[in-house]
């Protein structure tokens, strides 16, 4: 498993716990640079992990009015918890990391997705982010 995939599932959980529990991503995130820091063999995964979860809370409300625009049917809120830590996690890479091309973020995002969540997340996440990539194409 590449550093990056690993850096994903670690925002993943980042962006999931902070959900879950109701608290500001800046709490979880300031709580796993304490842990990362005694964990040097996984410093490659953290520091894009580190990236991820910056920028999904630099740019949450266009990533969340995208999200919201192109799920149709369904609202942020009502997303299986994963669901919307993926798309979220993902959108980000779409939107604001030239370095990951799109069709990468969208698989890494599905296999995510097809581990962590429901048996039909998959097309759904496939069909949001893939609105998203051609939002940002336009």
């Amino acid at each position: 498993m590449s550093a990056r995939t690993k850096a994903r599932k670690r925002a993943l959980d980042m962006l999931f716990q902070a959900d879950v529990l109701g608290v500001p991503l800046s709490e979880v995130l300031t709580a796993e640079a304490r842990r990362a820091a005694g964990e040097p063999d996984r410093a490659a995964s953290w520091v894009y992990a580190r990236e991820i979860i910056d920028g999904v809370s630099d740019h949450r409300d266009q990533i969340d009015d995208l999200i919201s625009t192109y799920a149709q049917g369904w609202t942020i809120e009502r997303m299986p918890n994963v669901d919307r830590a993926v798309l979220r996690l993902a959108a980000w890479e779409i939107l604001h990391n030239p370095e990951v091309p799109t069709a990468v973020a969208i698989d890494e995002a599905i296999e995510l997705v097809k581990n962590y969540s429901t048996d039909d997340s998959s097309r759904f996440v496939n069909g949001v982010l893939g609105k998203i990539a051609d939002h940002a194409n336009a």
